[in-house]
């Protein structure tokens, strides 16, 4: 089975930091196989920007080997990359100054009926003067759209500011908030598998289900981004856009229509019902570490301080949460969330776990029942995974054995899984902002973060150590345990 292509009208996407990690990582890459499956058409045009006073000739050079190293080699011809690499234009302008910003009017003058794409795939602090030198060289024309990506802002009061300075340009229904995870196959397919399903929707309640778990894990460390990720932490980073983003899609009720207001209406209803947390300093709702030298499935590596190149630092590089949500749906219903860095594994996913069932009909010999659950892993192998009790084949009395329905992407549709980006980048060009967050989203996002960062800023307890290459502090698993539960580690 192949996926359908649906070719977009002809664009000019302005990608500012054009030589950022992101661009060169992400991007390019996703813009390159939606060109190579011909969804891009053959007037879309590219233009790279950043301060670098770089050619148009080594920018080019620079894509060449961005493809070359995050695209798979058998995806690439010297055909489909000499095409791609045909797009791509280059301008070095100053984000915060006027210089370059005439040259970039003129190069924008022949797309001016196209539809314009600004991405800005800088720092949030750079968000409010790119968009002020957007409106001042008049390109904020009706075609024009920007995306911005997180972080935006680092607590509430910051991310109205940025807000406000991209909202005094373009309108709401111009903005794009991009968070990749909503773009992610897995992502969507949860809508999917509650909307366009009768077998889950009446079960998807307090009444029928236990708990919820989310992690998003990664084996690796800081790496080059210690510098950032000290200013940041797990909770901005991780916590306060992709998993309550997660959270919002797992718990929200049905919109009425599949419409980008629609679906965002729902979520946000999801995380204004979030339980404040008022006492973040408590191991039975909060609990953040940091992790020390340890072991990875490479070898030894180093702790997090070796890694900043520092003595000390109160940033976390792990955080577990208890939340829960005051609404009849999910009333006395737990959601239990984790993310960190340096952990057992790479893993993102989301366990739904549903209740016992109230009475066995079979003796002891048949072994344990387990209940139920639901597993949608959304990286690094996207699918779902149903755990069921089924008897145990063979004579000799019944047997019960938990075994798993289980749909790998890759191996059902029999096709190349696309990256977020691929889809999101898109569906900027198509004005479909479903997959986007809405400003109040995001504000409201941070209402309930700004407590928990409040509590840590004001305390001298510093982040719980725990070992690389292990699941976070031990505290973490006291935290989901005390309530009689455990983390599913891999949905097992």
């Amino acid at each position: 089975m192949t996926s359908r292509v649906i070719p977009v009208a002809p664009f000019v996407l302005v990608v500012f930091g054009a030589t950022g990690d992101l661009a060169r990582r992400k991007l390019l890459p996703a813009l390159f196989h939606r060109d190579i499956d011909g969804q891009i058409p053959d007037e879309a045009t590219v233009i790279g920007v950043s301060r670098g006073p770089f050619t148009e000739e080594q920018y080019i050079a620079l894509a060449k080997t961005a493809i070359n190293e995050h695209v798979a080699a058998g995806d690439i011809t010297e055909e489909n990359l000499a095409k791609f690499l045909g797009r791509l234009h280059y301008l070095s302008a100053d984000a915060d100054r006027d210089g370059g910003w005439d040259e970039l009017k003129a190069a924008l003058q022949p797309y001016q009926d196209r539809i314009t794409v600004f991405y800005l795939a800088t720092g949030p602090e750079l968000f409010g003067p790119i968009c002020e030198r957007i409106k001042k060289f008049g390109l904020d024309g009706e075609n024009a759209r920007v995306v911005v990506e997180k972080p935006i802002g680092k607590t509430l009061e910051s991310a109205r500011k940025v807000n406000d300075a991209v909202g005094a340009v373009f309108p709401e229904d111009r903005v794009y908030r991009i968070d990749h995870y909503l773009g992610k196959e897995a992502v969507q397919n949860l809508m999917a598998l509650r909307f366009a399903n009768g077998l889950f929707e009446p079960l998807w309640n307090a009444a029928h289900i236990d708990h919820v778990q989310i992690t998003v894990a990664e084996s690796l460390g800081v790496e080059g981004r210690a510098g950032y990720y000290d200013t940041a932490g797990a909770l901005r980073d991780m916590v306060q856009n992709h998993i309550l983003q997660l959270v919002c899609l797992v718990a929200m009720e049905p919109p009425a229509l599949l419409d980008a207001d629609a679906v965002r209406d729902e979520k946000l209803k999801v995380l204004r019902a979030l339980k404040p947390i008022s006492d973040a300093l408590s191991t039975h709702t909060v609990v953040r570490g940091q992790y020390r030298a340890g072991a990875s499935s490479g070898g030894a590596v180093p702790g997090y301080l070796e890694e900043l190149g520092a003595d000390t630092s109160t940033t976390e590089t792990f955080v577990a949460i208890k939340a829960e949500i005051l609404n009849w749906r999910w009333a006395g219903v737990p959601f239990f969330l984790r993310t960190g860095k340096r952990l057992a594994e790479r893993v993102s996913e989301i366990v739904i776990a549903f209740r016992p069932i109230p009475h066995s009909v079979f003796d002891g010999a048949a072994g344990p029942i387990a209940a139920n659950r639901l597993v949608i892993r959304l990286q690094p192998d996207e699918g779902v995974k149903l755990w069921l009790m089924t008897k145990d084949p063979g004579p000799g009395g019944m047997r019960l054995r938990e075994v798993p329905l289980d749909m790998s992407f890759a191996d059902a549709f029999g096709t190349r899984n696309p990256d977020a980006y691929e889809r999101l980048v898109l569906d900027v060009v198509r004005g479909n902002q479903t997959l986007f967050m809405r400003r109040d989203e995001v504000e409201a996002a941070w209402t309930w973060i700004d407590p928990i960062l409040t509590a840590w800023t004001n305390s001298d307890e510093r982040p719980k150590p725990y070992t690389a290459g292990t699941w976070g502090p031990s505290a973490a698993i006291a935290l989901i345990e005390r309530d009689g539960r455990t983390w599913l580690d891999g949905g097992t």
